[in-house]
């Protein structure tokens, strides 16, 4: 191939990609938009955890905000959050079609469940934080407070709406992201940097780096660190029969 032909091609790949990022950034904002329109929505579906413990406890409790700007540039974070989680599919599918041209037909069958999973594995772990870790989190913070009977003042938990919608949404994209385990290790026993031996033999060292990793993704409290450490260890465990299959099968296709 002449220099200029591998100039030509590099120009056209970059101009794919450029194609590719142009449609994923107008759909994110387009989202956005929309997003923002609905933003009191979105807002009311990710304080409903707060609001249905405070609740069932029987507390009369409110969100508050300290500076003039604070909740508007909630409502704008808020709206960030909802067009990236919208969004998220069809920026996977933009990568799909930059790459795929490239790909062998047998890749392409490879890559593809990763693509379908990726998504699905977000989405159990924002419903994991949404349905189960926040609302045992807060319980955990409201027992702290106390009545004047025990105390020379009463202590009493008021939340900065920036405060909660950024620690709920972070806990979110936390879960996400680590819930993509097994895409990761599935995807690096594929092209041969790790085996099952390998995930088995290094148990006990990624017990102790997980429950690191979740101490530092999550606040400081023992429910949101062990709410993300028991499932991304159960995620690891299923990484190595997931990753024995793939040796499995690559050891039938060798043979045939």
């Amino acid at each position: 191939m002449s220099k200029d032909e591998q100039d030509g091609g590099f120009i056209s790949h970059l101009a794919e990609l450029r194609k590719r990022l142009i449609h994923s950034f107008l759909c994110l904002f387009i989202f956005f938009i929309v997003c923002y329109y609905f933003s009191e929505n979105l807002y009311s579906f990710l304080v409903e955890p707060y609001a249905k413990v405070v609740k069932a406890n029987g507390l009369d409790r409110r969100l508050i905000f300290t500076a003039l700007q604070e909740t508007f540039i909630t409502y704008v974070k808020v709206s960030f959050f909802g067009a990236f989680f919208i969004t998220c599919p069809f920026i996977l599918i933009q990568i799909w079609k930059f790459i795929a041209p490239g790909l062998y037909k047998h890749e392409k069958k490879a890559l593809l469940p990763y693509l379908i999973l990726t998504p699905i594995l977000f989405f159990l772990g924002g419903v994991l934080v949404y349905y189960l870790i926040m609302p045992l989190a807060i319980k955990f913070f409201l027992s702290f407070e106390s009545t004047s009977l025990t105390t020379n003042l009463p202590i009493q938990l008021e939340v900065k709406v920036n405060e909660y919608l950024s620690l709920i949404m972070t806990l979110i994209f936390a879960f996400g992201i680590s819930f993509q385990l097994p895409v990761v290790l599935s995807l690096l026993a594929r092209i041969g940097i790790i085996n099952s031996d390998f995930l088995k033999d290094k148990r006990r060292y990624v017990i102790v780096i997980i429950f690191l990793i979740a101490a530092i993704l999550t606040p400081p409290d023992p429910i949101s660190q062990i709410g993300l450490a028991i499932p991304l260890l159960i995620l690891y465990e299923l990484s190595i029969i997931s990753v024995r299959f793939i040796e499995k099968r690559n050891l039938k296709n060798t043979n045939a």
